[in-house]
């Protein structure tokens, strides 16, 4: 399955369980495929995000970190869907 929607974060972090209520409500709505990553399961994505989780990628780009502002992520799947 491909996901649109990538969301990188790590277990018992605050600003990942928000971001992830909001991913899964607009997904939801919207039937957008998505997954989470947790930098805990792989040593890249640690080094990498370590101190900037969460992240969200959509189609392959990172659209948002520490925050998900639900408008702005609205838009950029329904506008994604219209190109």
């Amino acid at each position: 399955m491909d996901f649109r929607v990538v969301l990188i974060a790590k277990p018992e972090c605050h600003l990942c369980e928000n971001a992830r209520l909001t991913i899964a409500q607009v997904c939801g709505e919207l039937g957008v495929a998505w997954t989470e990553l947790s930098i805990h399961d792989d040593p890249k994505l640690a080094i990498e995000y370590f101190e900037s989780v969460p992240v969200v990628r959509v189609d392959g780009r990172q659209h948002a970190q520490y925050r998900v502002d639900e408008t702005r992520f609205r838009a950029v799947l329904t506008d994604a869907d219209d190109g």
